[in-house]
Parts: structure tokens; sequence; C-alpha cells
């Protein structure tokens, strides 16, 4: 590093000293939480980072993982390859639909604001958020209310978790959370993995508290 002038590095943690000429720092993503970002700005290095880069494949990715929880895809597949679907009953396997549905979202961020975009075709009654702050400009496209992450927990039937991690929101659904859930309600996140309580969330499934989730990030992280 003292040599280089341009070089690739992959940042896990501790910068090391022996770098006193390093000055910018690029990563091809949206979150920074791998980053020693209290390191970085004593050093005075620049971070440079792709903050909509996968606004659209996450969003996607996000409506997906609630089509496929709440229309319970994986057990119905499951069922036709080992023939159970021989018992098949009026509702079988119809699992929660989306229209007149209320719809959280934690975050209404790019993402947030772009899974709402998708999901408002199909009917949802009601969209919630819940963040640091209201963003009346951003939620007027979805009519969305401000509510508190317990509120929005407690009223929606499909949550999509899609906020940053910070130090406030690491471990933001927790069992409190998880409690004030519907027992008919999806989870959904496309966050970070320590956004959730893997514990809380696990009790609450194996309980029967909440419906169903859908990760696309765990803790570790894949």
């Amino acid at each position: 590093m003292r040599l280089a002038r341009l070089m690739k590095v992959f940042v896990t943690g501790r910068i090391p000293p022996e770098g006193p000429n390093l000055r910018v720092i690029s990563t091809m993503s949206v979150g920074v939480d791998h980053l020693a970002l209290d390191e970085i700005k004593k050093r005075g290095i620049r971070v440079g980072y792709t903050p909509d880069v996968l606004t659209d494949a996450t969003a996607e990715l996000a409506v997906s993982l609630l089509l496929t929880t709440c229309r319970r895809l994986p057990e119905a597949i499951e069922e036709v390859k080992n023939g159970g679907w021989t018992s098949w009953k009026p509702l079988w396997m119809c699992g929660y639909g989306l229209t007149q549905s209320t719809v959280g979202i934690v975050g209404l961020g790019r993402i947030g604001q772009a899974i709402a975009r998708r999901l408002k075709p199909f009917g949802v009654q009601r969209f919630l958020y819940a963040g640091r702050q209201p963003k009346p400009q951003e939620a007027a496209e979805f009519q969305a209310e401000f509510v508190s992450a317990l509120q929005l927990a407690a009223e929606s039937d499909f949550i999509v978790v899609a906020c940053s991690l910070t130090p406030e929101t690491k471990g933001l659904c927790n069992g409190d959370f998880f409690q004030k859930m519907k027992k008919t309600a999806v989870f959904v996140n496309i966050s970070r993995g320590d956004v959730v309580n893997q514990d809380d969330l696990y009790q609450a499934l194996a309980s029967g508290q909440i419906a169903a989730a859908g990760l696309d990030v765990t803790t570790p992280e894949p």
C-alpha cells in the first residue's frame, strides 16, 4: 500500500496503519457497514459507494419473496414433489392476498419506495412506514402513513424491512416487534441480517405468532 497508486482491496474491518498514502476507498455496495468508518473519518479517507445500483433488483427480490411466502409457493412445490397434492381441499395452499391489505415498510428510502411502487398495483389498501423521521414528499405517492415500528408491526398484514443497518436499527425486529404482529402476517427482510433478532424470529415462526418469513439476508450473511 506504500508503493501502489491504485489497487483493489477488500476491506473487512480495521484499516492497517501500513497504508499512510491511502486516500480513497470505493465499495460496490449500497451499505457501508462493512467499512471501519470511524478510522476512515479520522484519517480523512474519501469513500465512494453505489447507492442506486441495486435499487430495482432489490425491490423486485422483495416483491418476489413476499409473493412466494404469502402464497406458500415453497410448500406447494414440495407437496407436488411428494404427492401431497392428492389431498386437495378448496382453500388448500391459498395463503394470503395483497388485495385490500395493509403493507408496512421499515425504511422508506430508495429501495423502500421502489418496493411500494411495485406493490401498489396489487391493490394494497394502505401503506405504513417507519423510520428516523417522516418523509411526507416521498410518502405522498403512496399516501403512506408515518408510524412507530411497533404500530407498523401491529397493523400490517405484510411487513418489508428495507432500512439501513445502524446502531439504532440493529435488533429492531425483536420479540416485542414480532409479538405485536398479526398471526396471519408475513415478514420479509431485504436489508441486513442484524436488523432482525434471529432467535426471536425463529420463536415467532415456531410458535405460530406470525404466518411466514422471507429472508434475503441472515446473520451471518451468506
